[in-house]
This record gives structure tokens, C-alpha cells and sequence, in this order.
């Protein structure tokens, strides 16, 4: 009998043991995992939301909150969508692009759908025509001011500028564009029709993959979602692009002063409100770790002390029989080595799909598993369980066989 067949006999024969010793490593690694998961691909979503939405200000109820806003932009309170004339019509300097939008939700084909009401730009210009003749009427000092990259009618006539530029230039009232993950669910393509609330409309676009909850979202034309969800005039955002001076400037106090009911925020804000969720998220999976290894590396070195003073008079018999202290020692090890292995690798697992699973719920973005971030937890739980059995097991191993024999 080598050294391998012994510690697996000895796992076999004690199977609650063994799962009750690996069990806080187990709990320790998923935990770790699936708050890794979620706060890297949310620190990826906010970057690249920074980078994909236009707007760098923006108009929201008084009680919506930024976070909100963030992971799925679904608040219950709404603006009037008059609001946007007031803001062309005060003439305000280096407001560039206004663009409303309606959430609402719905099932289609038993799937949970967020539909998204959106202006089209074509129709938002017509009431950028009023500034020209407020101009005269509101005089501005405009001063230097840089321009922020607002796209131009030909950038805005594909529906894909949904996912660069936040806007498109026509979208007829019977028309959808489809987020990627929608799409796949509902079996839909461009040309096909689609029933909302019992009216039909016509898919003009699929949007390509972008890992946010847009993803999941179906866009229709504003005054279409006001009509059939009843929301009368209102919207729940009024998304602005401003010049880059006026936006961090003045612009944003004097659209407050205009409307005093909303709350007007930057995209700074809302950026940093979610990089603090983010790296509370990050301090919470190092403390993980810390528990990880504080209280796992003790509780199995714990175990494993009990173990070998239970089994004394057997390891007087190996050493009877010719076991060297080396081996001994190995026997405690490798237990300790195939124990941190099977926890830190089914925890791992665990921790992939509570991530996968929760991850879209919790965070507004989409999981896809962390080849390093698993391998690294699962190398770091093994560490801690060999770590942690060092000690008894050298005392295992330098154990007198004459004293084990005697009765206790």
C-alpha cells in the first residue's frame, strides 16, 4: 500500500468529514469568484458605457438614483417630454443633441423584454429649428468652447448608431431595432414582425453585441410607447450632448435653474457612483480572501490536529512498519493538497454560475467565465489547505511510536 492509495482510503472512508473540513474553503472560493466575476465585467461595462453613450449629461427624475439609471435605466418616475422644447427654446450655450427616452416592460413570447422609447433625430432637429429664432431673444457669451463628438446624419442613419451615438437619424412609429440577446431568444431578424400589446411592428435592425443591458432591450419610437403603454407625453431620461467646456461648466446649473423638478447630472457622476460600487465590490472580495484564509486555513488546520491525535496508535503502526517520518508527513499533506484542490475547484464552479446567473440581476452586465481569476482561486485555496496542515502534520510526523501505543 503506497502513500496515494492510503490517503484516498482514507478520504473514502470518512465522506462527511472530509466535505465538513472543505466546507468554509468551498463557501470562501465561490464567494471570492463570483464577486470577481461581477466587479471586472462591471468595471469593463463602465468603461465601455463611457466610451459608447454620447450624452455626457443627463436629466432624470428627482427620484431616480444614478445607480439605477446605470444597470438598467428602469426608474418609476417620468419627465414631461416638453421639457425638450424648454431646453432648445431657452437657448442655452452648447447644448448640441437632446434625446428623450420611455422605459417600459413587457413579455414577449415568455420572455421579460425592456422596450425603450426612443425620439429620432429627425424629429428632435425639428424642435432645434425654434433655437435659431430664441437666439436673438437669449443671447449667450459662447466663448471657446470644444466640441463633443456628436455624430452626423450619415452616422445616424444606420440603426446601429444605437450603440455608438445613443440616437438615430428616422425610425418610423411601427418599427423596432432588436438588442443581440433579444434577438437570439425571439428567433428574430431584420424584416420580421413582432407583436407589442397586440399591435404589429416591423424589425428594421439587430444591434450588435455590447455586453450592457441593451443587449436585452427593444427600441421603438417614443411617441409609440407613450401611446400603447398609456404614459401620455413623459419620458424617464433626457440624455444631452454638450459642448465639453459648457458641459462641466455652466451648462449644467443653468439646466438645473431651468428645470427645477428634475435632477440634472453628468456622466462624471453616474461613472463615479458606479466606479464606487465597483471597488466597494473589490474590498469586499479581498476580505473574502482574508476569511478565506484566516478562518478556512484554520478550521482545516483544526481538523487535521484532531485527525492526527484521533489516529495516533495508526500512525504508530505505519511507523512501526517502517514508515519514515517523510512519509507521514506526505500522508497529511496530500490529504490536505486533494482537499483544497476539490473545494477550491467545485467552489470555483459554483461561484462561475451564481456570477453568470446573478450577474445580469445584480449588476446589469453580462458574465463570461475568468479563466486567470478561477485558476488563481483555485491555486490559492490548495495553498491554504497545504499551508494549513503544515503544522499537524509535522507533528504527525515526528511522533513517537512507543507513545502512541499507549492507551489515552
Amino acid at each position: 500500500m503506497n502513500v496515494r492509495s492510503i490517503i484516498w482510503h482514507e478520504l473514502k472512508s470518512r465522506p462527511a468529514g472530509v466535505a465538513f473540513n472543505s466546507l468554509t474553503i468551498f463557501l470562501g472560493v465561490a464567494a471570492l469568484v463570483a464577486i470577481r466575476h461581477v466587479t471586472v465585467h462591471s468595471e469593463e461595462a463602465v468603461s465601455k458605457q463611457l466610451t459608447n453613450l454620447g450624452a455626457n449629461i443627463l436629466v432624470l427624475p428627482k427620484e431616480a438614483t444614478l445607480q439605477d439609471y446605470y444597470a438598467a435605466d428602469q426608474n418609476g418616475g417620468t419627465l414631461p417630454e416638453e421639457y425638450v422644447a424648454e431646453i432648445f427654446l431657452a437657448g442655452l450655450s452648447g447644448v448640441e443633441q437632446v434625446s428623450p427616452r420611455l422605459n417600459v416592460s413587457t413579455e414577449l413570447d415568455g420572455h421579460s423584454v425592456a422596450v425603450t422609447g426612443i425620439l429620432p433625430q429627425s424629429e428632435v432637429e425639428t424642435l432645434a429649428t425654434w433655437q435659431a429664432t430664441t437666439m436673438f431673444m437669449n443671447p449667450t457669451a459662447t466663448g471657446c468652447c470644444t466640441k463633443a463628438n456628436v455624430a452626423t446624419t450619415n452616422d445616424l442613419e444606420a440603426p446601429e448608431a444605437l450603440v455608438k451615438h445613443r440616437a438615430i437619424q428616422n425610425l418610423d412609429k411601427n418599427a423596432l431595432v432588436l438588442g443581440a440577446d433579444i434577438s437570439q431568444k425571439l428567433n428574430c431578424r431584420v424584416n420580421d414582425r413582432l407583436k407589442l400589446q397586440d399591435e404589429n411592428f416591423t424589425v428594421i435592425g439587430v444591434l450588435p453585441v455590447t455586453g450592457t443591458v441593451d443587449d436585452g432591450r427593444v427600441f421603438a419610437h417614443l411617441h409609440s410607447v407613450q401611446r400603447i403603454w398609456k404614459k401620455d407625453a413623459t419620458c424617464n431620461a433626457i440624455e444631452i450632448v454638450g459642448c465639453c467646456e459648457d458641459a462641466a461648466g455652466s451648462l449644467v446649473p443653468q439646466l438645473r435653474e431651468l428645470l427645477p423638478e428634475a435632477k440634472v447630472v453628468t456622466i462624471s457622476q453616474v461613472v463615479e457612483t458606479q466606479v464606487g460600487v465597483n471597488a466597494l465590490m473589490a474590498k469586499t472580495s479581498w476580505i473574502v480572501l482574508a476569511v478565506m484564509i484566516v478562518v478556512g486555513g484554520a478550521g482545516l488546520a483544526g481538523a487535521i490536529a484532531s485527525n492526527v491525535r484521533e489516529r495516533r496508535r495508526e500512525i504508530g503502526t505505519l511507523m512501526a512498519l517502517g514508515a519514515t517520518p517523510g512519509t507521514i508527513q506526505k500522508l497529511f499533506l496530500g490529504k490536505a493538497f486533494i482537499l483544497g484542490l476539490a473545494a477550491g475547484s467545485v467552489g470555483c464552479l459554483t461561484g462561475v454560475v451564481a456570477a453568470i446567473i446573478a450577474g445580469p440581476a445584480w449588476a446589469g452586465v453580462s458574465i463570461t467565465p475568468l479563466i486567470g481569476t478561477s485558476l488563481l482561486a483555485v491555486l490559492v485555496a490548495t495553498l491554504v489547505a497545504i499551508v494549513a496542515a503544515w503544522w499537524p502534520a509535522r507533528g504527525a510526523a515526528h511522533l513517537d511510536p512507543c507513545i502512541c501505543f499507549r492507551e489515552v
